[in-house]
């Protein structure tokens, strides 16, 4: 058994047991992640620590060229050779179908799904969603849904999903969404600050509605805050390269970032709080809004049928 990573003043359920699998076991993980702006970031470390505890792990993103090279990386750190690559761009649902139809066919078995892939900019899916809603909540739910299926034929099964806590100034204009194809109305960086709040409120209430849908079943869901980590916000944020250093002594670096992830995929004893917010690792409250079933529920209808159309 491996105690979670993050120290106690960081993380006051510090002392709870985290599984690890012994080299060779069949449990399978899919990680989707961001390589394509660095070979680096909370779902690399995430990819590691699974590879590290013995998971056949799958490594699903967009960019051939630097997941091979992340894949390159969790193998020989880790020396676990269960690291493979198979692409999936969320920002196109063809994509996510056939990456789920190849999964579905050369991959027996699916234990953890972690949707970490996530975008802050501006622009279009090949959808024609907005990015952030496209990518963020939309690609997602539809990879949810046609690996669902494979998760409930796996005993206990655990969908994992990180939000932020910048869900907390989201909203979803139902209307706008149906007349823009997108959480917001144009496309200046305050927009695309918008959007992306509005896509982890989304993530928030996904993973609510998705757990009041799998009651009474094997698998369970969890969203999480992550932390703020160094290397996002640089990226995302523009923050000044002379500020920097000056920034890592305040916020996560990808390993620390990655411990509410790893948290909520292995934990044991967590089940009771499927459809729950973590940070820290522990249970937290959203938003009012993040705790709205009514509002859930509509968004997933809204989604299924978006995606239906596209």
């Amino acid at each position: 058994m491996h105690t979670c990573l993050i120290p106690p003043h960081l993380c006051p359920a510090s002392h709870c047991h985290i599984t690890t699998f012994s080299k060779g076991a069949v449990l399978c993980s899919v990680c989707c992640l961001s390589v394509d702006r660095g070979n680096c970031g909370i779902g690399k470390s995430t990819a590691l620590d699974l590879a590290k505890r013995g998971a056949r792990v799958i490594l699903a993103c967009r960019d051939k060229r630097r997941a091979e090279a992340a894949v390159y990386d969790i193998r020989t750190e880790s020396g676990n050779n269960q690291v493979v690559f198979m692409q999936l761009d969320l920002a196109s649902l063809e994509s996510v179908c056939r990456f789920a139809e190849t999964f579905l066919k050369t991959e027996p078995r699916l234990d953890i799904l972690i949707n970490n892939a996530g975008v802050l900019g501006s622009g279009r899916t090949k959808d024609g969603f907005g990015m952030a809603f496209g990518v963020n909540h939309l690609g997602h739910f539809l990879l949810t849904k046609l690996l669902l299926e494979r998760l409930q034929q796996c005993g206990s099964s655990r969908v994992v999903t990180v939000a932020a806590r910048l869900h907390c100034f989201g909203s979803i204009d139902f209307p706008l969404i149906d007349s823009e194809k997108d959480l917001v109305t144009g496309q200046s960086m305050c927009h695309t600050f918008k959007a992306y709040c509005n896509s982890k409120l989304c993530n928030v209430l996904f993973t609510r509605e998705l757990s009041n849908r799998l009651e009474g079943t094997n698998v369970t869901c969890y969203c999480l805050h992550p932390g703020v980590i160094h290397t996002s916000l640089c990226r995302n944020f523009g923050l000044p390269h002379l500020l920097t250093p000056i920034a890592k002594l305040f916020l996560l670096d990808p390993n620390m970032g990655s411990q509410t992830t790893l948290y909520c995929a292995l934990c044991e004893g967590i089940e009771p709080f499927s459809g729950r917010y973590f940070a820290n690792c522990s249970v937290q409250q959203p938003s009012v809004k993040g705790q709205d079933d009514a509002l859930a529920q509509k968004l997933w209808e809204v989604s299924e049928r978006l995606i239906s159309t596209s």
